[in-house]
């Protein structure tokens, strides 16, 4: 508990507090620092090595910080195509121009190379994405891995005890092989480090290419069933178990906060499935599986609903025969016109079949004894 309120003394970082405030990183948050463009207590700072603490005002461009949103944390279906980081140099796609709006400002707890897909970590908390990618924190990555080649199994069971490529030491990875498919083979990989195109390099090192790459698991959480391209967030109290006491305050997570609202306006949208959002969106529909959402199609049925009462109020009325008076005879019904093609409508048949024609005599007979067992059983 001391030293709760001994950290609370000193505080923390200004530029880290800015970027816990959501409104940029750390790096852009000290380039404002270094413009002028922060300030502490009325009284600009120039340098970013300055602590701050809660009792201190904190304003950029003469604006105070908004409140600090809780510490949240979302599951992320990162597809291939797209770059992990906020803006690239060259022009390519990112996850970030990918997510949907309503979303808070958010980082990625480490990296996925363009062409590798599956499961990626994305938090509103720098702490917590800088605390969950080292791997002083021992999670446990998992990777199912399509390669081209064959490599023999006690190879595989060797990268237990780690390897050394180009000077690179890589730690215990945990490999077997799932099965082969033609001239490729799926593998799944596990491991704890987690360092740059570290897959790719070990399986290159045994003479395989590999040609996909899918995370399908980062520590307790678990890509599952979640669709590509889909963002879902995980439940506050769920976090807070996963992270554990030790991993939390080392990050200085907060779950006490609120979830400020990103779209005052309007309500805001559901990320957890793509086709949450297009109830929101009646003009647009998204693809899940080769069908529309379902909040689509209601909105479809209720607009041909409504197009149908609108065509019955203005057809035609309908025409009724004129009333006759009391004393007034019935018309006499028109004569129907002889059919002679054979076929005789169901209200003017001239022969109806018996028994012994539709059925035949035997048959005929079978039920009818069947009929007079049943009626004397009755009595």
């Amino acid at each position: 508990m001391a030293g709760k309120d001994r950290d609370a003394a000193v505080g923390e970082r200004i530029a880290k507090m800015i970027a816990r405030a959501g409104l940029c990183s750390r790096r852009e948050a000290e380039a404002w620092i270094a413009a002028g463009r922060v300030a502490v207590n009325g009284e600009t700072v120039a340098s970013p090595a300055r602590n701050v603490t809660a009792d201190d005002r904190v304003t950029v461009d003469g604006e105070p910080l908004p409140q600090r949103e809780r510490t949240r944390l979302f599951l992320y279906h990162k597809p291939r195509g797209l770059v992990t980081t906020r803006a690239d140099p060259h022009g390519r796609p990112t996850i970030f121009d990918a997510l949907p709006k309503d979303l808070p400002r958010l980082l990625s707890v480490g990296r996925l190379d363009m062409n590798t897909e599956g499961l990626l970590l994305l938090t509103n908390d720098g702490g917590l994405a800088r605390i969950l990618e080292l791997p002083a924190t021992g999670w446990l990555r998992r990777y199912r891995v399509r390669a081209h080649g064959r490599v023999p199994a006690e190879r595989l069971a060797a990268l237990r005890d780690g390897i050394t490529i180009d000077g690179i030491r890589y730690g215990s990875i945990e490999a077997r092989l799932e099965r082969e498919q033609g001239a490729n083979a799926w593998l799944v990989f596990a491991m704890r480090e987690g360092k740059n195109r570290e897959v790719k390099n070990v399986l290159g090192h045994l003479g395989l290419k590999v040609n996909r790459l899918i995370r399908v698991s980062f520590g307790p959480f678990q890509l599952g069933d979640l669709p590509e391209g889909a963002v879902e967030e995980v439940r506050t109290r769920h976090l807070r178990e996963q992270l554990g006491e030790r991993v939390a305050a080392i990050a200085g997570a907060d779950f006490s906060g609120p979830v400020l609202p990103r779209e005052p306006a309007q309500a805001p949208l559901s990320s957890r499935r793509p086709e949450a959002r297009a109830a929101h969106d009646p003009e647009k529909w998204i693809p899940v599986f080769g069908k529309r959402s379902r909040a689509t199609n209601k909105l479809e049925r209720d607009a041909d609903s409504k197009k149908r009462h609108l065509a019955l109020d203005d057809r035609e009325p309908r025409r009724t025969r004129p009333t006759r008076d009391a004393g007034q005879k019935a018309p006499r019904a028109r004569a129907r016109p002889p059919q002679d093609d054979g076929m005789r409508s169901r209200t003017h048949r001239q022969h109806r079949p018996s028994d012994a024609e539709r059925l035949g005599e035997p048959e005929r007979a079978r039920r009818e004894k069947r009929r007079r067992r049943f009626r004397g059983k009755r009595r």
